[in-house]
């Protein structure tokens, strides 16, 4: 779901115990300037407190990679990244074992 928190109070009203934050316009701000991506990222940041403080379990993803995930290990109550298509990408250029240690490094 987008990071609006009218979205996030709704999906709390209507019986949801966990959402997912779409990142995909994150992603796409984050390649054209880093600094938009920060933007995007603090719509997602207020987005995720809300939903920690309404007892929501939080996911992110779309279009995640290693050059812009770095931000999201630091979104309050993040529980997990979906990053499938990415990491498949990498593990075809880096293999699968130089993918997962960097997705790992990343999120350390």
């Amino acid at each position: 779901m987008d990071p609006v928190l009218e979205q996030i109070q709704l999906a709390h009203d209507i019986g949801a115990d966990r959402i997912e934050l779409y990142t995909g316009p994150f992603a796409w701000a984050f390649e054209k300037d880093p600094a938009n991506g920060q933007k995007e990222f603090d719509k997602h940041c207020a987005a995720a407190e809300l939903a920690t403080s309404l007892g929501l379990g939080i996911n992110a993803g779309h279009d995640l990679n290693l050059q812009n995930m770095q931000l999201f290990k630091h979104l309050p109550g993040l529980q997990e990244v979906s990053i499938g298509h990415a990491l498949t990408v990498d593990a075809l250029l880096m293999g699968f074992e130089k993918t997962i240690e960097a997705y790992l490094s990343v999120c350390r």
